[in-house]
């Protein structure tokens, strides 16, 4: 079996992991000040802070910025939903954005339809290694005084004209979950650029201790671990490599892969798109000839693991519709309609050039498959 995801890990991560299990010295320590520098260099920024998954640094960077209940947070209706649920952590509201039909990030205009005087910020994700269109967010944030926090869960190493994701806001979010195009197995990271708001980051996330025993504000256990570390610091170094070898398969794919209705991923001018997914879409009306459920049937009888990023936009999410989210309030046709007819095919570093052609052939032969009855 092909899979959907595949982390890349190897002795480095193994000898990096032993040395710190050796040490004695498991916890937040040495290892992750180192991580976080190298992060922070990486991506160029003055800081970043190593919290213990992706999730927990949008929770983070929000309590750092004092968003609280009845304050609303606009978020694109079409990515995970904890793009979402941090705000709702906060107590604060979710207003959610449609997104652009071409590269399925957050749409400018309709930010702007969805602002209020009750709006304090904008969480704009990079999805599936894409980076959104930061000059109009970035124009929309400064002329309403919004802060611009960007979720960077699937993009490490994107670049929007030329400089990384990740410090074009006032915090970046980043997830280090098994299948991101980094890993530390769980884990996650805050970049920025504001001394105070790394300060406040670094007190949230160990029980507000400002100094050993004493604990200026309430604070959590959100420390990343010298082993997560370890794996980090490792898998940093190897990530410009393994973003090369998914823009390799991409651009194989979207060379070789010929069949009515089915469209390969928009890649925006301007932007380095570190492919975390690769996400087709499948039109029945545009000459596709299975379903996507049937197509991606076809796909793991054959041993080829596909997945759906994302079979529901997140507003028409059970969570949200008791909540009280309609398509009426949301307005997000354009998430509703990606939601519909989105699937992701495997492009992790871990394929073979013997890979690429089966799956190619595999795709491509659909038609011959169905007129043959061996679908």
């Amino acid at each position: 079996m092909i899979p959907i995801a595949k982390p890349v890990l190897g002795n480095d991560e193994i000898q990096a992991v032993a040395e710190v299990l050796k040490s004695g010295k498991l916890a937040q320590g040495e290892v992750v000040e180192e991580f976080e520098n190298a992060f922070a260099d990486y991506v160029g920024v003055k800081d970043a802070v190593a919290v213990a998954n992706g999730t927990i640094s949008l929770d983070i960077a929000l309590k750092a910025l004092g968003i609280k209940q009845g304050d609303e947070v606009i978020v694109p209706s079409f990515t995970f939903i904890s793009t979402a649920n941090a705000v709702l952590f906060q107590g604060a509201k979710p207003a959610f954005a449609d997104v652009d039909e071409r590269t399925f990030n957050i749409n400018p205009g309709d930010v702007v339809e969805k602002i209020t005087d009750k709006t304090k910020a904008i969480i704009s994700v990079h999805l599936f290694g894409q980076p959104f269109d930061v000059d109009a967010i970035q124009e929309i944030c400064e002329d309403y005084n919004l802060y611009l926090i960007e979720d960077c869960a699937q993009a490490h190493g994107a670049e929007y004209e030329g400089k990384k994701v990740g410090g074009f806001g006032i915090a970046g979010c980043f997830s280090f979950y098994a299948t991101k195009n980094m890993t530390t197995g769980e884990g996650g990271m805050i970049t920025t650029n504001s001394e105070e708001i790394a300060r406040v980051c670094r007190l949230l996330r160990s029980h507000g201790e400002s100094q050993k025993y004493l604990h200026s504000r309430l604070g959590y256990n959100y420390r990343m671990t010298d082993i997560q570390a370890a794996i980090g610091v490792a898998q940093l170094k190897k990530l410009d490599n393994l973003n090369g070898a998914r823009i390799n398969h991409a651009e194989y794919f979207d060379e070789h892969l010929k069949v009515s209705g089915l469209t390969v991923p928009y890649k925006k001018k301007g932007v380095k798109h570190v492919y975390h997914q690769y996400a087709v879409t499948i039109e029945v009306e545009e000459g596709f000839p299975k379903s996507r459920e049937e197509f991606m049937e076809y796909l793991k009888k054959r041993g080829i693991g596909c997945a759906i990023h994302y079979p529901l936009s997140i507003h028409k999410q059970p969570l949200y519709q008791q909540l009280g989210y309609t398509d009426e309030n949301a307005k997000c046709p354009v998430a509703t309609a990606v939601s519909d007819k989105i699937l992701s095919l495997p492009v992790h570093p871990g394929l073979t050039e013997k890979d690429l052609m089966y799956i190619t052939e595999t795709i491509n032969n659909l038609e011959s498959n169905l007129i043959n009855r061996e679908g």
